[in-house]
């Protein structure tokens, strides 16, 4: 049943929650939404029958989560914010695509994370061009053309992947909910800003970055350069293709990752208590 929380910049946020233990937040990437994402779902329901609390949400300006006015980052940061503590006041963020760089973002900035989940993180090198696609993303938004900013969005993925998606029930609401973009476009800009050693000199909790075993090249070089960047960070293979996990390994990977992840925090408290 869907639950709701209130952000600090006064957001209503929908979410479902699930178990109990430690917990993990799902931060989807550009367009999808629970009601839209069975895969998401059932990861959730099966990871928190494993032992952990899994809380999947309707990222602002999606499904339930229903706002006026621009979304950019600091907003749904805020969202991010308000569910850890619904969360008991830190969690594992599992991000999926651009999702990733806002769990990164989330992370860089001091947000009480416990450790980070990323799956195919779509990001370039410094200075690889990100920062004037999400300006354009931006500029055909402000123009009100919302097909158009969703497709500039997705310029750079297989052409066959944007032909199936526009012939799915649910790509109208995705261009309804255009506007949920700028986040995931001023995160993944924000990746590209600066090398990546120095963007996420303050991420100090464990990570895990994965790809399926059918993937682009891009998500590969992505996750060798976060693995580089971050101490400890680890890659791993896992089943999926076309940019998607397959629910019942991911959940158990999932659960697994945050029962340590929760361990080692819980461990670094009482050694500074």
């Amino acid at each position: 049943m869907t639950e709701f929380t209130v952000s600090a910049r006064g957001d209503r946020v929908a979410y479902d929650r699930r178990g109990t233990g430690p917990a993990l937040i799902f931060i989807s990437g550009a367009g999808p939404f629970r009601a839209m994402d069975p895969v998401t779902t059932e990861t959730a329901e099966l990871a928190a029958a494993q032992g952990i609390t899994t809380i999947v949400y309707d990222r602002l300006g999606r499904g339930e989560s229903a706002v006026e006015g621009r979304i950019d980052l600091d907003r749904e940061l805020a969202a991010v914010a308000a569910l850890l503590e619904v969360a008991g006041g830190s969690a594992v963020l599992c991000g999926h695509s651009s999702g990733c760089s806002i769990a990164l973002a989330a992370a860089a900035r001091g947000l009480p994370v416990t450790g980070l989940a990323l799956w195919e993180a779509p990001l370039g090198p410094q200075d690889g061009g990100a920062r004037e696609w999400a300006a354009e993303v931006d500029r055909l938004l402000e123009a009100g053309d919302l097909d158009g900013a969703l497709v500039h969005y997705m310029k750079d993925i297989p052409p066959e992947y944007l032909a199936g998606w526009r012939q799915s029930p649910t790509f109208a609401a995705m261009v309804a909910n255009a506007g949920s973009l700028r986040p995931d476009g001023e995160s993944l800009a924000w990746a590209e800003s600066g090398p990546h050693a120095e963007l996420f000199a303050g991420i100090r909790v464990p990570v895990q970055v994965m790809v399926g075993m059918e993937t682009l090249p891009i998500m590969l070089s992505a996750a060798d350069a976060i693995v580089a960047a971050i101490p400890g960070a680890v890659q791993k293979r896992m089943p999926g293709a076309q940019h998607e996990w397959e629910a019942a390994p991911m959940a158990a990977e999932l659960a697994a990752f945050v029962t340590v992840a929760s361990a080692g925090t819980t461990d670094a408290k009482r050694g500074t208590a």
